[in-house]
């Protein structure tokens, strides 16, 4: 049979299966995930071996020094669990001493961008709740893959290289994942005897060897060396939390993301604001759809720029904010005609009127979202002697400028990117979803929901279809939007679009990545058949059994 043509893009089918699925940014992971499925794990212990693979296997998206967030469907229950696993800043450092070491901005590297990893405490809080086996199984691949090798992917091995240039200055970094003064290259073999031994201790000995005992302590005494202030105490006062996802309707779906301090709401917002608009009638790359979308997110960007920040510091008005009123009031602000150089934030009480994603599924009908990032890159470059990982640096993400929601204080969390998704149809599980890349993440939340439920592709034809990213909105770190930011475009879209939006006034340009990275697992109540998807953006792979 000839291949279907037709489209701008290349496809393929999406994996069918019953028993379990797994769909994660490298194939060794989905392995791992369905190894884990078959010996008798749910969805959770699958999802907690996948991501501890690839902490090993693809560190430039992934570590024990980053966060996690999470949203689980509990078959069971029937009802969406949210788990907020991200870090706080130390308690011992005040925005004073930033300032007074000249910094307008919070760095990218080095020990003062550092929060407390919450990656390995959300393992914990979601494998006490709904794992089946034990933890030294979950983490049994990512140990041998540690311990004995693993082939390093083309992707990766770019993004190693990448990293290589900007975090060889740090002593850890280039003893642990260096060779010979450089990144691996494609098909070599690398070994992390350290994060192996780090894995298999914390398997047997459990969270609180983390938190509480000899790896607080020499991320303590790293910290020391570098002028740091991350601590024991630090480490001891850590704790994921429980959050209740939150949700709008979207043409006959309930899509849901986490509260703040992520970004995820922002993917409602934009949805609210394009249900206002008859979408399919535009067509997907037509530039009155792009344009419109465009200027929905610069009005998204300047409330996330606004009010997104931790909740335990400020008031955020999330109900307000994700409200229809609120979008039909927002919505009068786009020019059809013309794109905006600039918005004010929306009042939301007066005019109510690089990361990894993976999501796992069992036959019991558990589906989990989960993703966990170190954030640019491979993180901070400080890679504590002897642990195998290098600490995150979310904290980059702060604002110095005072009396902003999002300004740096002591023990809070940053304002956060990454963001699982979730999908509800008739109260039953739909999709589970994700989208890795910054700022790019909720744009790819709302262009996937959008070609699945207004351009009716299916779950792999939906990620695989060129995006566009708008760039340049105003954000929580304290940037501002300047003449309108800047629209780029995959290839695969046509010059009449291009030309299109030109004509609206927008800067149109073109780049390579920037445009995420998806996963995707549905699943079909009538035929009781889980479908999984992953885009060729990355190395990923889709399977079930």
């Amino acid at each position: 049979m000839d291949r279907i043509t037709g489209r701008s893009f290349a496809t393929r089918s999406e994996v069918l299966a019953r028993n379990g699925m797994a769909a994660t940014s490298q194939p060794l992971a989905t392995v791992a995930a369905l190894d884990t499925l078959k010996a008798g794990g749910s969805a959770v212990d699958a999802a907690l071996a996948a991501n501890a693979v690839l902490c090993v296997t693809e560190p430039t998206g992934a570590s024990l020094g980053g966060d996690l967030f999470a949203i689980v469907w509990d078959a069971e229950e029937r009802r969406l669990f949210g788990l907020n696993g991200s870090g706080r800043s130390p308690r011992e450092l005040h925005r004073d001493y930033l300032v007074s070491k000249g910094l307008t901005r919070m760095p990218s590297t080095g020990p003062l961008c550092v929060t407390v990893p919450g990656c390995v405490d959300a393992w914990y809080r979601l494998h006490e709740r709904w794992g089946r086996l034990p933890m030294p199984q979950v983490l049994g691949a990512a140990v041998r893959y540690a311990r004995e090798g693993f082939p390093v992917s083309e992707l990766v091995a770019h993004e190693w290289s990448i990293n290589a240039a900007v975090l060889a200055e740090f002593e850890g970094f280039r003893q642990q994942f260096l060779r010979e003064g450089r990144a691996p290259r494609k098909g070599e073999l690398f070994k992390n005897p350290n994060l192996a031994r780090t894995l298999e201790t914390l398997g047997q000995e459990g969270r609180d060897w983390f938190y509480r005992g000899p790896v607080a302590q020499t991320v303590e005494k790293a910290f020391d060396e570098l002028g740091g202030f991350l601590s024991v105490e630090d480490f001891a006062e850590h704790r994921s939390d429980w959050v209740d996802p939150v949700s709008i309707h979207y043409r006959g779906y309930e899509v849901f993301e986490l509260p703040p301090n992520g970004q995820g709401i922002a993917a409602l917002q934009l949805l609210n604001l394009l249900e206002l608009f008859d979408v399919r009638a535009m067509r997907r790359q037509s530039p009155e759809y792009i344009h419109t979308f465009t200027e929905a997110k610069k009005l998204v960007f300047e409330d996330r720029a606004r009010w997104y920040a931790d909740p335990e510091f400020v008031q955020i008005p999330v109900p307000e904010l994700i409200s229809k009123a609120y979008a039909r009031a927002r919505a009068e602000k786009i020019d059809p005609w013309r794109s905006a150089n600039t918005y004010e934030p929306g009042n939301p009480a007066l005019e109510d009127g690089d990361t990894v994603y993976l999501c796992t599924a069992d036959g019991a009908g558990n589906m989990v979202s989960l993703i966990q990032s170190n954030y640019r890159g491979m993180g901070s470059g400080v890679a504590p002697a002897g642990l195998g990982f290098v600490m995150q640096n979310r904290g980059e993400l702060f604002d110095l400028k005072p009396g902003r929601y999002n300004t740096f204080e002591p023990g809070k969390r940053p304002f956060h990117t990454i963001i699982p998704a979730f999908v509800l149809q008739d109260g039953a599980p739909f999709l589970c979803f994700g989208a890795m890349g910054g700022a790019t993440q909720p744009q790819a939340h709302a262009q996937i929901i959008a070609n699945i439920v207004d351009f009716k592709m299916n779950l792999q034809e939906a990620g695989d279809a060129p995006r566009f990213v708008h760039t340049g909105s105003s954000d929580p770190t304290g940037g501002r939007m300047k003449h309108g930011g800047q629209l780029f475009l995959e290839s695969g879209f046509p010059y009449e679009s291009v030309r299109g939006l030109m004509e609206r006034g927008h800067q149109v340009g073109w780049a390579r990545g920037g445009f995420g990275g998806y996963q995707a697992i549905g699943f079909d109540p009538e035929n009781g058949v889980f479908l999984g998807a992953s885009e060729s953006r990355k190395d990923g792979l889709a399977a079930g059994y």
